[in-house]
């Protein structure tokens, strides 16, 4: 049985079951989160970490005391399980490989950074009979307060996601890096399909798009609007839902305050661990069949919004030439 108890993991094995081999490739601090709870679950051991920065190896093999690798190819057919925690542009053709030597994978958003090889991964994993799930891991906050039991969609969202830049995630736009959560959260909350969408963009520090408004309604007539912004003056998080029945949700992640005036019972805003929750759901989906919260069909839909908003974003003629890309 896996619960989580008091914000940490509380994991008990079946005695019989076999201690599962798991490697994170990634050993930047979310890799490094990652690696710590999986040395923190009984019944798993990790064998290694891969990266190809050195400073960051030795990082990892100095705050976890594991095997550390440069090339992750050396771990390729020796572990059960693995968590991608790379940059998003390699996401596609790791997730490949693992699934490819039988481990299953737990790989942070986005699941690819195209439509077509998110299907072949789903597909891949779907006929090797693998655990593939994706790290968004907002969507077991909003779950545990209630958010996705509220049979009624919201007939405006509105999702605020700004902070100063890092660097880090910059190999993609923001849509794929910040946005990409929030729509995960939209399609999870707003039944139906996109129907129509403006958005405006702006470059600032990368060589893609590093602020975006979008402004997208889906055929049940929901309104959904949008900001993400990494090159902010400071960090804001907020999400808005309002309904047709009255009243509105609006949550402050950052201060972790919620104010409700609809009818619906939520529970109180958890955010003490929720890669903790990923990964315990991640174990279970392998130990007992459980299902994922996150599936990657699901993730693969965000995916698919993102990229009509990066198309929207270019001239025509460019986003003709990458669904031509896309398709090739």
């Amino acid at each position: 049985m896996i619960r989580r108890v008091g914000g940490s993991l509380n994991i008990h094995r079946v005695a019989s079951q076999p201690v599962l081999k798991a490697a994170v490739v990634g050993a930047g601090v979310f890799g490094r989160h990652h690696a710590s709870k999986y040395q923190s679950i009984p019944g798993v051991e990790l064998i290694g970490v891969a990266d190809p920065d050195k400073a960051a190896r030795e990082k990892a093999a100095s705050d976890l005391g594991v095997p550390v690798h440069a090339d992750w190819k050396g771990l390729l057919g020796k572990v059960d399980l693995v968590s991608i925690c790379s940059p998003a542009v390699s996401h596609a053709d790791l997730v490949r490989a693992f699934l490819s030597y039988g481990s299953h994978v737990l790989v942070e958003k986005p699941i690819a950074t195209n439509v077509q090889d998110g299907d072949h991964l789903i597909a891949m994993a779907r006929w090797r009979g693998l655990v593939l799930t994706v790290g968004h891991q907002e969507r077991y906050v909003v779950a545990g307060g209630g958010l996705l039991d509220i049979k009624e969609p919201p007939r405006v969202v509105e999702c605020v996601r700004e902070g100063p830049w890092t660097g880090r995630g910059s190999d993609v736009s923001v849509v794929l890096d910040l946005m990409i959560h929030d729509l995960d959260l939209v399609h999870a909350l707003v039944p139906g399909r996109v129907s129509d969408m403006s958005v405006e963009g702006q470059f600032v520090r990368g060589q893609s798009h590093d602020a975006v408004n979008a402004h997208i309604v889906f055929d049940n007539g929901a309104a959904v609007h949008l900001t993400a912004n990494r090159a902010a003056a400071e960090r804001k998080r907020r999400l808005r839902l309002a309904y047709r029945g009255g009243g509105e949700i609006v949550i402050d992640f950052l201060t972790r305050q919620v104010r409700n005036t609809t009818k619906a019972r939520l529970k109180p805003l958890d955010l003490t661990d929720p890669l903790a929750d990923s990964i315990s759901g991640f174990i279970a989906a392998i130990r007992l069949g459980a299902p994922v919260l996150v599936r990657p069909e699901e993730a693969l839909q965000a995916v698919k919004t993102a990229m009509l908003i990066e198309d929207a974003l270019v001239p025509a003629s460019v986003a003709r030439k990458r669904r031509a890309l896309r398709r090739a």
